[in-house]
């Protein structure tokens, strides 16, 4: 493994040893690719993923990789409050906190999801 992989999931291992998803509070999690985002509500108490979305199910494609993001959290966090889920973990796994990422944390943010 080169150096940055090593970074990565040293990242990875961190970042999970202290976010956890419960039933009251379970985790979001974010997986970026380069052409699209997923994003998830885990309860992780029970293993059980409660939402799951991405990009492809929404109507955006005249926007950049950033705005799609912010709308991916947007339709997320409705999603969630529709289900009564209104506080989550951000787990942001092993990427920074940083463009994409944070766009998406913005969006659920702004669509009603506290964390």
């Amino acid at each position: 493994m080169n150096k940055l992989n090593i970074q990565k999931k040293r990242r990875t291992i961190r970042i999970r040893s202290f976010v956890k998803g419960t039933k009251e509070r379970p985790r979001l999690s974010v997986f970026r690719s380069n052409d699209h985002m997923y994003a998830q509500i885990i309860d992780d108490a029970m293993g059980k993923t409660l939402i799951g979305i991405s990009e492809k199910t929404l109507d955006t494609k005249d926007l950049s990789k950033t705005e799609k993001a912010k709308a991916l959290g947007l339709a997320l966090a409705k999603l969630a409050v529709s289900k009564k889920i209104t506080a989550v973990v951000f787990d942001k796994g092993s990427y920074r906190y940083h463009g994409r990422v944070l766009a998406l944390a913005e969006g659920a943010r702004e669509g009603g999801l506290v964390f």
